[in-house]
Formats: structure tokens, C-alpha cells, sequence
């Protein structure tokens, strides 16, 4: 022991400074290391559930990316299908609508076929009368110089059967 008086150190001193120490080492274990432990504890258990928090929300995100790109794909098939189909329905629309449009046209044009084909038989018909009456005049004048009252009449119906007869085949070819 005396080496220790030599470097000064008092053993009653030194022992009471050990057992301060203990007191005061078993203290702040108690009071101050596992408080401080347990709230490092609870700092690092919320980072790591931060940490694993952004990690889900990263995956999210991507998840809801990769939706967004499906659902736009999709939202542009359906946009060239509807857009397909309505190209395909004008075209349709276009396409009856000039048939009947030609319909029409070659309605019309049968139509006014008809109308002139009547209007000719008419004219004909009408100048064939008027043919008839001419040369009944004309027959008329010139038998009431040649022929009797009633040899010019005999001759005239006989004529007039005639000239009938032929307007009558004319109109028939």
C-alpha cells in the first residue's frame, strides 16, 4: 500500500470515490441511460417505419404509374376503335346516300322520259288531227269541183278511213 501513499492516493478516499462512482454509474443506468436508450430505440423504430413508409409509397406510386400508362393505352385503343367505327359509319352513310341519290336522279330521268314520250304521242296525235282535217279540206275543195254532192262525201269517208288507218298504224309502231 505504500505505493499507493507514494502517488498519493488515500485508500479511504479512493474507495469512497469508487463507490460515488458505482452510486452515481447505477443512477444514471436507471435514470438516464435507459430513458435515453429507449427513446433512441423509439426514434430509430419511426425512422426505419419512415424509411419503410416512403418505400411503400414509391412502390404505390410506381404501381399507380404503371396504371396510368394502361389505362391511357387503353383510353387510346378505345378512342382509334370508336374513331374506326365512326370513319366506317360515314363512309356507310356517305355510300347510301349517294346510291340514293342516284336513285333519285335515275327516277327523274324515267320520269321525264315518261313525260316526253306522252308529250310526243300527243303532239302526234294532235298533228295527225290536224293532218286529217287539212286534207279533208283540201280533198273537199278539190273533189267539190270534180265530183257530184254525193260522190265527193262516198270519196271523202273513204279517204278519211284511209288516212285514219294510217296515222292508226304509225301510232301503234
Amino acid at each position: 500500500m505504500e505505493i499507493l501513499n507514494l502517488f498519493g492516493l488515500e485508500t479511504g478516499l479512493f474507495i469512497g470515490q469508487i463507490i460515488n462512482f458505482l452510486i452515481i454509474f447505477f443512477l444514471l443506468k436507471f435514470f438516464l441511460y435507459k430513458p435515453v436508450m429507449a427513446m433512441l430505440d423509439e426514434r430509430s423504430k419511426r425512422i426505419r417505419q419512415g424509411l419503410e413508409d416512403a418505400e411503400n409509397a414509391k412502390k404505390t406510386l410506381q404501381e399507380a404509374e404503371s396504371k396510368k400508362i394502361d389505362v391511357l393505352k387503353a383510353a387510346k385503343t378505345d378512342a382509334d376503335k370508336i374513331l374506326e367505327n365512326t370513319k366506317n359509319v360515314a363512309k356507310d352513310i356517305k355510300d347510301k346516300s349517294t346510291e340514293e341519290a342516284k336513285k333519285q336522279s335515275e327516277s327523274i330521268l324515267d320520269e321525264a322520259r315518261k313525260q316526253a314520250l306522252a308529250e310526243f304521242e300527243k303532239a302526234n296525235m294532235q298533228i295527225g288531227k290536224m293532218s286529217v282535217d287539212i286534207s279533208q279540206k283540201i280533198v273537199s275543195k278539190v273533189l267539190s269541183e270534180i265530183f257530184t254532192e254525193q260522190e265527193k262525201t262516198a270519196v271523202l269517208a273513204k279517204a278519211i278511213d284511209k288516212i285514219e288507218k294510217i296515222e292508226y298504224d304509225k301510232g301503234t309502231n
